[in-house]
């Protein structure tokens, strides 16, 4: 592994985004925290081009404008391995989405490996390299940082080049690259990083088990806990967790004293509380017009075995194809489909040539 240069000034970056503006391809990673806020806070972006490998320390060279350019070049493309969570953290820090991309987790999927194959395993599998994992839990906002964790977070990005290009090769046999194309470019919707608050009850796991009245109020809980949580840059669980949004939304509590006998976690002070007993006495004076159980709903006996046999053409044709299920079809979106839903993403793009008729054709 090449050694890594260390940039921590503005024109140590601004020389570096020319470099790297004739590059074909760049390796990105980044290291960051997100434990005690909601956004995550970068801490160290790690890039490979060309035999070299940088880390730059984004707590001290300001902002990221000077890559800017390179990162967004349509013909220089960025690889990185697993890329939503990167891609989510340079779009908070820079306001704009890496493209075009090839996440070499999503390829791996495509040719074969399993679906959440990890960074480490992929270098042992492709490259018999053995990568250390003794600073997965380092705190990466802490300088000076440690040779050892220049030498992992340098490691992120070195192999990712030679990877991509294993991984391009095996597509290419298979006939596959517009697959990779497809899912990595619906990784570079700003939606997905930036999403739209009045939509954050979508999150709740089991929501439409509740009666028309109770969901109504747990989803205007989950709306005032995603903005008060951007707002004070507090994880979700902090502000409420979501065990206790539906707690709150079955008992309605009228007082501000009410609601903290039901949850009271430090967060919550006379002002959130008060505010947030306003909004559910506003939302108990609104007409329900949720009656419908919705997508989470419990299948009806002959649902689940419309699911039971869409799942076996989804197992005998990935076998076929020598991939994961999961990669075609979750189990998720079968289920949904046997109930009647047709916005899967079994039914657009590659995989609605692949399985997706075949799916529609057993349910017709």
């Amino acid at each position: 592994m090449p050694d890594a240069n260390w940039i921590d000034t503005d024109d140590g970056l601004q020389a570096l985004g020319l470099e790297l503006r004739a590059q074909p391809w760049i390796g990105v990673d980044t290291e960051f925290l997100r434990e005690r806020t909601f956004f995550p806070k970068l801490c160290l972006l790690q890039l490979s081009a060309g035999g070299r490998i940088w880390c730059i320390d984004t707590l001290r060279s300001g902002g990221l404008e000077a890559l800017v350019p390179a990162l967004t070049a349509p013909s220089t493309r960025k690889v990185i391995h697993a890329a939503r969570q990167d891609l989510e953290t340079i779009y908070l820090a820079a306001r704009r989405i890496i493209s075009p991309l090839f996440d070499t987790q999503i390829a791996a999927a495509c040719v074969g490996l399993k679906p959440q194959v990890g960074y480490a395993e992929l270098v042992r599998m492709l490259l018999d390299v053995n990568l250390p994992k003794g600073q997965t839990r380092t705190d990466w906002s802490k300088r000076p940082l440690s040779a050892a964790q220049l030498d992992y977070a340098a490691d992120d990005v070195a192999y990712l080049g030679e990877i991509a290009n294993r991984l391009d090769a095996e597509l290419r046999r298979l006939g596959r690259e517009h697959w990779v194309i497809e899912d990595c470019a619906a990784l570079e919707d700003p939606r997905l990083y930036e999403p739209d608050p009045a939509q954050a009850w979508e999150r709740l796991r089991g929501l439409a088990q509740l009666a028309p009245r109770p969901r109504a109020l747990a989803k205007a809980i989950a709306v005032w806990r995603e903005k008060c949580a951007r707002a004070r840059n507090l994880p979700r669980s902090w502000i409420i967790p979501d065990s206790a949004i539906f707690e709150i939304a079955q008992a309605n509590p009228a007082t501000p004293a009410a609601l903290r006998g039901i949850c009271a976690p430090a967060t919550l002070d006379d002002t959130a509380a008060a505010a947030l007993v306003g909004i559910l006495a506003a939302q108990s004076r609104s007409e329900v017009t949720d009656s419908e159980p919705g997508q989470e709903s419990r299948p009806t006996p002959e649902q689940k075995a419309a699911a039971e046999r869409l799942a076996a053409i989804v197992d005998a044709r990935a076998a076929d194809l020598g991939i994961s299920a999961e990669v075609l079809a979750p189990r998720g979106e079968l289920k949904a489909l046997a109930m009647g839903r047709r916005d899967t993403h079994a039914l657009k793009g590659w995989r609605r040539a692949e399985i997706g008729e075949r799916l529609l054709a057993a349910l017709s």
